[in-house]
């Protein structure tokens, strides 16, 4: 059986506007060469470097081949990461059909708008595609430049983002958990950081849910456990959950038999856990869930594996908040796992240590997760919380993109 394959997209594109007159963004393929040559080391993956006009290959010139090009990977099945890293043109313009020449055109107007977005397109069709995409910013804060590559990350539903910024040469990779990775202006050490996560990431396994028809359970329901509902209360009011392009990150869960779970829903904001409920997935085994109603959180198989390896507890709560530096909650490495695969559950799992009536584990980079029985006193669960973590801080850093967005 024939490799997986890796395609590295990299180079500059233009738009052209008449014969021998075009608008380009520049770029020559540096990076696209780096990350292929670091990602020859995979010995069950093959590479493969795609390199535009302006970086010396032979094909790509525009953004439209650049697009024709991840079609065509994404129609291929063994296609399983794809690194785009070309500087497409960010903007086009009416075309002229003749040459502009200086001497009877001393003066020509352009009314550029924005080119279309293509880097979405990796993953419509492919949710198993890894892919990797590249933010550019230009003498922004550490903070700006995250949310900026988060928000691209969230738009375009890829898997890793790669923000640099031109001006401060800092460089940052980050994730779907809304963390950031390799912060540092050694750009070779970024780079091979982000590989490094590519290839460990990319082999992670996912339980993929289909929703049918069904209503949300609501939050005043007497099937959610009294206690779980006043500790969940409890972190939304000190503002654990902070929202960003609308929903919030994090995940909650009760378990009502062994294949019945009520858990937070996917790409919403729990601050309006009032309004939205909850939803019910039935599973029968690690591969197979049904929801009712909406897409359950992407920890949703992390807390099925923790429920099945710790069958005293019923309850889960997580939120991508800071640990204390007294704590003594044990911490363990989240980088190579993203949230919602099996093996981040088999991590969660592993990293449990006994607390009283309750058992807890911090993701690094990522956030707390702590375990208990409904028949726990909520209060003894809440204090544990409040001692070990900072509900008002966030992992990764705060993430206004409105405030962002407005200063620039």
């Amino acid at each position: 059986m024939a490799n997986k394959k890796i395609h590295i997209i990299g180079g500059g594109t233009v738009f052209h506007i008449a014969p021998h007159f075009a608008i380009s963004s520049v770029a020559y393929g540096k990076t696209a060469r780096q990350i292929f040559h670091t990602c020859k080391t995979a010995k069950d993956l093959d590479s493969y470097l795609h390199l535009t006009k302006m970086a010396g290959g032979n094909d790509l010139e525009t953004n439209a081949d650049v697009e024709k090009l991840i079609d065509k990977l994404v129609d291929d099945p063994t296609t399983k990461i794809v690194f785009l890293n070309a500087a497409l043109c960010d903007w086009e313009s009416d075309k002229h059909g003749e040459r502009l020449e200086t001497r009877k055109t001393p003066e020509y107007q352009l009314n550029l708008k924005p080119s279309k977005k293509i880097v979405g397109k990796i993953r419509t069709k492919r949710k198993d595609i890894f892919a990797v995409a590249f933010k550019v910013t230009s003498g922004a804060t550490p903070d700006e430049q995250y949310i900026k590559g988060l928000n691209l990350l969230k738009e375009a539903s890829v898997n890793l983002v790669l923000a640099n910024d031109i001006k401060t040469k800092l460089n940052m990779v980050i994730t779907p958990e809304e963390a950031r990775y390799h912060e540092t202006t050694n750009r070779d050490g970024a780079l091979q950081g982000l590989v490094q996560m590519t290839l460990l990431r990319s082999h992670l396994t996912f339980t993929r849910s289909t929703v049918i028809a069904g209503e949300a359970v609501p939050w005043s329901s007497e099937l959610i456990p009294e206690t779980l509902r006043k500790v969940v209360d409890h972190c939304i009011g000190q503002g654990a959950y902070k929202p960003f392009r609308g929903a919030t990150v994090g995940h909650f869960a009760c378990k009502l038999n062994d294949t019945t779970f009520l858990t937070s829903i996917r790409k919403s904001n729990f601050n309006d856990l009032d309004k939205i409920g909850l939803v019910r997935i039935e599973t029968d085994g690690p591969d197979s869930v049904i929801a009712y109603g909406a897409k359950p959180s992407v920890g949703g198989q992390s807390q099925r594996i923790v429920f099945n390896d710790h069958k005293e507890y019923d309850c889960i709560v997580h939120a991508h908040v800071p640990i204390k530096a007294d704590s003594e909650v044990p911490q363990v490495s989240q980088m190579e796992y993203e949230c919602g695969s099996h093996q981040c559950g088999e991590n969660t799992s592993k990293g449990l240590k006994k607390f009283g009536n309750l058992s807890a584990v911090y993701l690094k980079e990522h956030g707390p997760n702590v375990v208990f029985n409904q028949s726990a006193n909520p209060q003894e669960i809440i204090d544990f919380i409040e001692a070990n973590f900072d509900l008002k801080g966030k992992t990764g850093g705060y993430v206004d993109l409105g405030a962002i967005l407005a200063a620039n």
